[in-house]
């Protein structure tokens, strides 16, 4: 099933991203006047730049590999990455000397192949600073490729969950309507579930995919917690398995032993990854044996 939605769907999702990506890069290139100013002006201006600046090197360079090089301030960096932002406390001489040091390494690692206007005195060619676009975007997406299905996938298993409730006679719950709230018979995705990291006081908001709360629940029962998973291959579920058993746990330390958290599976999961959920006390419904949903009461 998920060989089949990847070799049907998977094409698209990467060409529509990398399309809205192409844009970026062709904004970036606007705004250093085709890399002919790639200074630390236009970088504190415009800190979004720099995951396309970081693309635009040969090597291309990483985010950690950018920091060492640089010797730049790692909340810098990561600032400017994901929030796109420069960090409001940092003293404006350590600001200017980071960015000063990106500029630095940039320039100098600037792959001239994709920009061979740079080794000349003309300005670039349209069909040149489209080529170098789509190339720079291939390679912000494919840095990015397994989030980016990941993500189409989660959105297309929510929407098989939300066919599957609507046909069952639930309905969305109210926006804004917390977890312990919800009226019997309703559902909602991407929802906050505050749990309990340790056994001190701190806690931490888990996002759960979706919530339902079951048409026969009383006042104060807790919802099902209904958590999608996709996966293309095995090596990866089984580096990433401890992570439902850490959210089951914080719930549970929160809430009792009494939380029912399922997963929601597509693709490659094998018997050391179900085993190790299993051994968490964590249950699970492959996708296409959706109805095994009417197991949890729903």
């Amino acid at each position: 099933m998920y060989n089949e939605w990847f070799l049907k769907f998977a094409p698209e999702a990467f060409r529509k991203t990398r399309q809205e990506t192409t844009k970026r890069v062709v904004e970036t290139l606007r705004i250093t006047k085709s890399l002919r100013d790639l200074s630390a002006t236009v970088l504190k201006n415009n800190p979004s730049v720099l995951s396309t600046l970081r693309m635009s090197t040969c090597p291309p360079l990483a985010v950690d590999r950018l920091i060492g090089l640089a010797g730049a301030s790692k909340n810098l960096v990561k600032k400017m990455e994901k929030e796109h932002i420069l960090p409001p406390r940092m003293s404006p001489s350590k600001l200017d000397e980071d960015l000063e040091s990106l500029v630095t390494v940039l320039r100098r690692m600037i792959d001239l192949d994709l920009f061979p206007w740079l080794t000349g005195a003309e300005s670039a060619d349209p069909r040149e600073i489209s080529r170098a676009a789509t190339i720079v975007a291939d390679r912000l997406c494919g840095s990015v490729a397994n989030p980016i299905l990941r993500n189409a996938q989660e959105q297309r298993q929510l929407s098989a969950v939300k066919r599957w409730l609507v046909n069952a006679g639930y309905r969305f719950s109210e926006k804004g309507t917390p977890f312990d709230r919800m009226k019997p018979g309703t559902f909602s995705f991407r929802i906050n579930v505050p749990a309990a990291i340790d056994h001190t006081a701190s806690t931490v908001n888990i996002v759960v995919d979706a919530a339902i709360q079951p048409k026969a629940a009383r006042e104060g029962d807790f919802p099902l917690l209904l958590e999608a998973k996709s996966a293309g291959d095995f090596t990866n579920v089984n580096k990433r398995r401890k992570e439902e058993g850490m959210k089951v746990n914080q719930l549970r330390r929160a809430y009792g032993q009494g939380v029912n958290f399922v997963l929601f599976l597509c693709g490659y999961f094998d018997t050391g990854y179900l085993g190790y959920e299993a051994g968490e006390g964590i249950d699970w419904v492959w996708e296409h044996r959706i109805d095994d949903l009417s197991h949890f009461g729903l």
